[in-house]
């Protein structure tokens, strides 16, 4: 009997160390989701000619890949890089995690591996990038995350197969062993050499993979290739669960030196008001110049984004979708305080400084209790103005909750602040809506 219970214990023993975790695990997507807000931070060595990451190389002659993979190493020297720089201009921006670009499909590292020679301590630079910005954001305490591709162009180059991406059964580290053996050796250098990694961002076919970096760091947050992360667009209805939209400010993820418009500070606002209505996180990215810079476009933009957030935060962070996303032009989060929400007013021409505004929210019921702020601003003052009554007022009615409020907070010398204006609601309920009128309702026609 003793001999059966130890086999018995044996076996169970083999069973969980061979067990693979399969999935992120709850807590800690529920942890990411209350993030809401990060940092894409897109650099690799062919931002010096201003190309788009990587996807040159897909298809291109030998000659090109000759000169890709021999030159542009010899001139990548970023004299000007300070991830403090970057690190602080995040977190002013409200953001709570980074995800860095380790490695892009052009298979060049960012870190002193000890794998290949196409990496950035074979440089002029000679530093370890990945090292300095880990140690930079956690300094702001902001979340580690790494972007890895499991396509490797200069594996394929060096291995004589084409080169694209999904496109040959040897693209997928699953059919290719030899490449599956080398991004898990990979893997290993950053989850066992760079303390904790908090995201991991597999940008290509993650099976095998994610299970790998899970059974080194448990903990792992495995966003694509465990979610819905899509680019450049948005869903039209909450997804349940974790999910992350990515997107550029321009037209480009990695530096785009010319023919490159970039979104306005209203426009990036909105996606994340909209996208934490929704139930999701954004991902918002920027490309570094080849000096190691963050370039002025997209700073300025940052800090725009910084000031809303200086007076708005709250609204966007440990947020859920409230039970309806929108009414009319405005748009609602549910805070973590029970029966409170944020509601999203479109501010500049359509509500100016200094201006009172009437509004009637049909799908939120208010009692005697009902109380409303505007984040940011007291409800007492307007600057300079004598006997101005800037009182907010709220009543419940039976059309819904009617309030009124003022502007009122100078952000701008000219007082042409265009951003939405941010009204916490407490000890409100949802108001459901007769399915006729529900369409009314959502598009504003009141």
């Amino acid at each position: 009997m003793k001999k059966t219970y130890l086999t018995l214990v044996c076996i169970l023993g083999i069973l969980m160390a061979n067990a693979q975790q399969r999935g992120n695990k709850p807590e800690r997507e529920a942890w990411f989701m209350d993030l809401g807000f990060g940092m894409f931070i897109h650099w690799s060595l062919d931002a010096q000619v201003g190309a788009v990451i990587s996807h040159s190389m897909a298809g291109a002659s030998s000659d090109y890949l000759r000169r890709f993979t021999t030159e542009l190493p010899k001139t990548f020297n970023p004299k000007k890089f300070d991830p403090e720089d970057w690190a602080v201009l995040a977190r002013l921006a409200g953001m709570k995690y980074v995800v860095f670009t380790a490695k892009h499909h052009s298979g060049f590292c960012l870190w002193n591996t000890q794998t290949t020679a196409f990496q950035v301590m074979q440089t002029p630079f000679g530093r370890d990038i990945l090292r300095e910005v880990m140690e930079a954001f956690r300094k702001q305490g902001i979340a580690i995350g790494l972007y890895f591709s499991p396509e490797d162009f200069y594996f394929l180059y060096q291995h004589q197969l084409p080169i694209g991406r999904l496109q040959h059964p040897q693209h997928y580290p699953a059919q290719n062993p030899a490449l599956m053996a080398y991004d898990k050796r990979q893997l290993k250098e950053l989850l066992t050499q760079y303390g904790k990694i908090d995201l991991l961002f597999f940008d290509g076919p993650a099976e095998g993979l994610k299970e790998y970096a899970w059974q080194l760091q448990p903990e792992l947050v495995v966003t694509r290739g465990q979610m819905n992360t899509p680019e450049q667009t948005l869903p039209d209805q909450p997804i349940p669960g974790p999910w992350e939209a990515c997107f550029t400010m321009g037209t480009d993820w990695q530096y785009k030196p010319t023919n490159d418009p970039h979104k306005s500070g209203t426009e990036i606002i909105h996606m994340l008001i909209e996208t934490r209505a929704k139930g999701g996180n954004l991902l918002l990215n920027v490309g570094p110049k080849p000096n190691g810079e963050i370039q002025m476009e997209q700073e300025a933009l940052l800090r725009e984004i910084a000031l809303w957030q200086l007076v708005n935060q709250e609204s966007v962070d440990h947020v859920r979708p409230w039970p309806l996303t929108r009414e009319g032009p405005y748009w609602f989060t549910r805070a973590r305080e029970p029966n409170t929400v944020y509601v999203f007013v479109p501010g500049g021409k359509e509500w100016k400084y200094g201006e009172r505004k009437d509004f009637v929210f049909h799908t939120l019921e208010g009692t005697a209790q009902t109380r409303v702020e505007v984040l940011g601003y007291a409800s007492e003052l307007v600057e300079y103005r004598q006997g101005f009554d800037a009182r907010l007022l709220v009543q419940p009615t039976s059309m819904g909750l009617a309030v009124s409020a003022v502007n009122g907070q100078r952000l701008y010398t000219n007082n042409q602040w265009p951003n939405p204006v941010v009204l916490k609601i407490s000890n409100v309920t949802y108001k459901p809506i007769q399915t006729q009128d529900k369409r009314d309702v959502i598009d504003g026609a009141h």
